[in-house]
This record gives structure tokens, C-alpha cells and sequence, in this order.
């Protein structure tokens, strides 16, 4: 999917002023008979009815016992998921935390009544509640699956796994003796600059930098420049997973950010050797939550979805399928999961990951005077479109 629209002002128009909330109706008070319908935006790999494998699908079932038809729109990005809900029309979108809080703070999305969530107190406590859906008290979503950006590399390039996210920021001989230039990528959306100052972080601690996403103008700056400098070595920009699939798969590309799903895919095709690691610096990561539009169409086949979330067929299948961290961690001993499913996933590098989450001016580590999103937004543009 080509995502080249949203630098027309998608970005920048999903930009709200993270203040107060926006007046919302209270939230659900019983689940009532189903509308027929629910409309979700998602990432690629996260609803899947068995079309692309008969043993991956948590939909059907859910659609016979409830008679709410899913329909979903995939999304590239949290910018593209942004803009989807604000154009409204859909009921559910499975939010990351670079979104999340846009979606809260404009209003965007409404509180989630958990005690019409029968398994909620199955979530994982790390995740039940987290800044990204929590506010005030008061619950905007339900955790749905989570897990780090990893490192992709083509292991015939590299017999041994980078140890560094060095071999996608600098220009630099590989070991199969020729340059990187022109054959590593990096992530399309505004939040890879965290990515950027994750490995600044580490690697020039003088900057003094605490949290990716909680930057002075001097550390902004830097990672700025460390991104104005990975241009001149970036093959192109993904957004799709697909198309990645494809880029190493026959453009020769060797190296990037990715997610777990376009490293299974790789895997399962066989036609090129990949590996996948989380470098020395950590990784930035996504614990993604599936929240209700304010203006829901479908309210009650909505809840109905929630409640689905979090069971073994849907958390456990998305998990295998996709390479997640399922939200329930009890999902972890499904057949088609397994522990040590949830171990190759990367259920123990929580600690590890920085999750992403959207900067704003008023931070903690940075005495409140931090770069807010907005100018997030124009600076990834301005580099990534070479300007």
C-alpha cells in the first residue's frame, strides 16, 4: 500500500493539542443485541479468517456465534490510523501508543466500561494500565498484542547477527565486504526519529538523553542530523510489510527496522535466509490496545469484538501469525502458540523496548521543555522526502 498521500497533510492534521479531553458520552453500560457489523482499522496480520491459512482465524467463529460481520481496513502507519478514525465510519482500531493518546486527547476515541470485558483481569498487569490507554483513571481501550521493532537482516550478509543498530545509521563495510549504502531501509512514520535517539542514547550519553520519545532541541537536533545522514544510505522507506517482504526478498536489501510478521513471512517463503535481533542499544517497540471510535456505528458488536480480544483463539492465533506478544499471557500455552512461541516472540524483552508513545512538549525527563509531535512530523517529512 502506498502511503506517499499522507505527506500532503495527513500527519500534520492528525496533530491535535494534547490538552483537555474532548466531552464524551459515558461509555456502555450492557452489551445489548449486535448490529450486524464491525468496522476495524488494524495493522496488516492482525485480523485474519483463515484466508491466508486455514489454521490462523479468529474471525469466522466470532461472526457465526455473534452475527457481527467484520470488516477490516489495514493501515500502515498510527498517522494513517489517526486520520481513519478522525474521517469516522469505523467502530474499533488497534492503536499503538504513538496514537493512542491523539486518539483520547481529540476525542477521537471513548472510555471502554471494562467490567463488560469478562477476561480483562487476564491481561497482562504490566499492560492493564498503561499511560498509552489509561487516563485519569480511566480506560480508553483494551491490550491487544505487543512486541519490539527488531532488527531484519539477510543472514547470508550477515553469518553472525548485528549486534548494532550501527549497520542501519552509519555507512559501514559488511561482512560480506561491501558497503551498506543503498541496501538498508528504515521505517516511513514520524516515530522512527525515537529510533534515531534510542541509538543516540547509548552511544553518545553526553547528549544526555533519557527517553527516545522525550527530547530538549539539542538532542532533537542530533537525531535530526543522524537521520539526515541515514538518508544518504536508505535504499527507500517502508511502510508496507509486504512490499518489504518483497525488497528483501529481490532488491537486495540486507538489513532494517521490521516487525516479527515480515520475518515469519520471510521465513515461511524460504527463499531468502533471515534473522532477527534486538541489538545491544534495545529497541523501540509497540503495545498495541484496540479502541471504540466516540461515534461507534456499531457499539455493541464492538464490545462483542472486544470481549473476542482477549480469548485464546484470537490472542494466541495473532501472536503465532503475526510474531506478537499476546496481552494475556495465559494465551501463551495455546497448542498453536506455545511457551515457547512467546519466547521466540520476545515475551522477555519488556523491559527491553522502549514502547512508542507520543512526545509532547510537557515531559519528565527533560524539565517540561521537550519537542513536541508536531515538529516531529516536519522534521521525518523533511528528511525522508530529501529535503
Amino acid at each position: 500500500m502506498s502511503l506517499k498521500w499522507k505527506l500532503a497533510g495527513t500527519s500534520v492534521a492528525a496533530v491535535l493539542v494534547l490538552g483537555a479531553i474532548a466531552a464524551q458520552a459515558e461509555p456502555l453500560q450492557s452489551i445489548g443485541e449486535g448490529e450486524g457489523e464491525v468496522a476495524i482499522v488494524a495493522w496488516p496480520g492482525y485480523i485474519e479468517r483463515g484466508e491466508s491459512d486455514k489454521n490462523y482465524d479468529w474471525v469466522t467463529g466470532f461472526e457465526k456465534e455473534t452475527g457481527c460481520k467484520v470488516t477490516v481496513k489495514t493501515a500502515g502507519s498510527s498517522d494513517e490510523m489517526v486520520s481513519l478514525m478522525n474521517g469516522g465510519g469505523f467502530d474499533l482500531v488497534t492503536a499503538s501508543g504513538d496514537a493512542s493518546l491523539r486518539l483520547v486527547k481529540g476525542g477521537t476515541v471513548q472510555e471502554i466500561n471494562t467490567a463488560l470485558i469478562a477476561d480483562y483481569g487476564k491481561v497482562d498487569p504490566r499492560l492493564q494500565n498503561a499511560p498509552w490507554h489509561t487516563v485519569d483513571g480511566k480506560h480508553y481501550g483494551v491490550p491487544w498484542q505487543w512486541g519490539p521493532n527488531v532488527l531484519l537482516y539477510n543472514a547470508k550478509t550477515f553469518e553472525n547477527a548485528p549486534q548494532s543498530w550501527s549497520v542501519v545509521f552509519e555507512e559501514q563495510k559488511l561482512p560480506d565486504g561491501k558497503s551498506n549504502k543503498g541496501r538498508v531501509q528504515a521505517y516511513y512514520g514520524t516515530i522512527y526519529l525515537a529510533d534515531a535517539a534510542l541509538y543516540l542514547m547509548a552511544n553518545k550519553p553526553e547528549l544526555g538523553i533519557k527517553d527516545p520519545y522525550e527530547l530538549n532541541q539539542a538532542q532533537f537536533d542530533a537525531a535530526v542530523e543522524l537521520l539526515r545522514g541515514q538518508r544518504q544510505l536508505v535504499n527507500k522507506y517502508w511502510s508496507d510489510a509486504a512490499a518489504q517482504v518483497d525488497d528483501f526478498t529481490n532488491e537486495g536489501i540486507v538489513a532494517s527496522t521490521s516487525w516479527a510478521y515480515q520475518v515469519n513471512t520471510l521465513r515461511a517463503a524460504g527463499k531468502v535466509p533471515v534473522g532477527s535481533v534486538v541489538p545491544k542499544e534495545g529497541a523501540t517497540g509497540w503495545a498495541d490496545t484496540t479502541m471504540m471510535a466516540a461515534n461507534a456505528p456499531h457499539p455493541n458488536c464492538a464490545y462483542k469484538w472486544l470481549n473476542h480480544s482477549l480469548s485464546d483463539n484470537a490472542q494466541a492465533g495473532t501472536s503465532s501469525w503475526f510474531g506478537s506478544v499476546p496481552a494475556v499471557p495465559a494465551s501463551c500455552a495455546d497448542p498453536i502458540l506455545t511457551e515457547g512461541g512467546c519466547v521466540a516472540n520476545g515475551s522477555q524483552l519488556f523491559a527491553r523496548i522502549h514502547f512508542w508513545k507520543t512526545p509532547v512538549k510537557d515531559c519528565a525527563s527533560q524539565n517540561g521543555e521537550c519537542v513536541p509531535y508536531k515538529d516531529w512530523v516536519a522534521a521525518v517529512q523533511s528528511v525522508q522526502s530529501g529535503q
